[in-house]
């Protein structure tokens, strides 16, 4: 997800029907709409927190779950037609943002504010952003970067990481983010983007890290389940196979992001799962569309009950293999609770549809969308409703 991909502004031609009819609206509606639609968030969030989730979760309509499952890029520095189509449209429940949609500090600060109030949800918006440090960072002329993971690792001090990850969750909210997909829990990752090459040094960074970000009561992301540090092929261009076996990928890949789970509040961050095929593991199916890795191992052998979220699908590792509608449908069978599509708006509304559809065919039966949508419910209800009166 580091990459920067070709940008396709493409809408099928029905999209772009319904967009232009739908802009007309949107500018009488959408403040009117998100001020209405917020109240019972603020208002459920005061209350006993599962007696909010199954009330917030029994409110919504299949067509609101299916949109927080799933996160897009926008174009653009500001909400436009097409950015608001799809917000409206699908009911999205989180974007992710890059240098294209960054200027400056106060741009992206208005950018933030703008999604959140004409998002018109009954929830507030995820934002979210890469900012890892060292060479995954956006807008570093104007966002000065952390440095990159191996750097702070490298001091031999993991209070460093912990700082780091303050110092970032306080710039980044300052400007309206409230995800950061953050840290890197892969051992060995090139790039600088790992904290070092062995377990023990990794899961000491990761947890400081992580400690850090809950300081600042910011959504972190464990990144990129289970372990990238094995992979030969850069997964933005195309697949790559980890030939391990299971005890080795356990006493080795997963430790860092174990010791995570077993300690920390699983409303408080998401787990990331990358496309690398684990071929010991379930042989031919990349991990973001597994169901031996996601379910088997990370829901039931690991006890991990925060969100999964996905890599972005448009990553040459899936892209090159399987379409959006396929990913979408495969994914949440393994266990995925968000679709992250980066930089295509159709990719998103394909996600989308397929699973709105896979629902209503009952090829997914609404209570597997019941789980993913009290998980990410979980986590907005925990970090978001209050601090955006939504």
């Amino acid at each position: 997800m580091s990459g920067v991909m070709f940008m396709s502004r493409k809408i099928s031609s029905v999209h772009m029907i319904c967009l232009l009819l739908m802009a007309v609206l949107i500018s009488w509606t959408s403040a009117e709409v998100g001020q209405a639609s917020g109240r019972s968030a603020v208002q459920c969030a005061s209350g006993p927190a599962e007696d909010c989730v199954e009330n917030m979760l029994q409110s919504m309509t299949l067509e609101e779950k299916i949109g927080q499952m799933v996160m897009i890029g926008i174009h653009g520095t500001d909400v436009d037609e097409e950015s608001l189509f799809m917000l409206h449209q699908y009911h999205i429940g989180g974007i992710i943002l890059f240098d294209r949609n960054m200027e400056s500090q106060e741009q992206v600060r208005q950018l933030n504010a703008h999604l959140q109030e004409q998002a018109g949800e009954k929830l507030p918006l995820f934002i979210a952003v890469d900012e890892e440090g060292g060479v995954v960072a956006r807008m570093k002329e104007q966002l000065p970067p952390p440095p990159s993971a191996q750097e702070i690792g490298e001091t031999g001090n993991p209070e460093n990481a912990r700082l780091w990850a303050e110092k970032t969750a306080r710039a980044l909210r300052n400007i309206g983010f409230n995800v950061n997909f953050a840290p890197v829990a892969d051992i060995g990752t090139g790039r600088g983007r790992s904290f070092g090459n062995t377990p023990a040094v990794v899961t000491d960074f990761v947890q400081s890290a992580a400690d850090g970000y809950e300081q600042e009561n910011f959504i972190y992301c464990l990144k990129h389940f289970p372990g990238l540090g094995r992979g030969k092929v850069d997964t933005h261009l195309d697949s790559t196979v980890v030939d391990v076996s299971r005890q080795e990928l356990m006493g080795w890949d997963v430790i860092p992001f174990q010791s995570i789970i077993r300690e920390k509040n699983p409303a408080d961050y998401f787990i990331m799962v990358n496309h690398a095929t684990f071929s010991r593991m379930e042989e031919g199916t990349p991990a973001s569309i597994s169901h031996v890795i996601q379910t088997d191992l990370l829901r039931r052998e690991l006890g991990y009950r925060g969100v999964i979220i996905t890599d972005d699908i448009a990553m040459g590792a899936l892209s090159k293999h399987y379409t959006p509608t396929d990913i979408a449908l495969r994914a949440v069978r393994a266990g995925a609770d968000i679709v992250l599509s980066c930089h295509v708006y159709q990719n998103g509304a394909d996600v989308y549809h397929r699973l709105l559809e896979a629902v209503k065919k009952g090829e997914i039966p609404e209570e597997r969308i019941n789980e993913s949508l009290r998980r990410i419910l979980r986590v907005k209800l925990a970090h978001l409703a209050k601090a955006s009166g939504k």
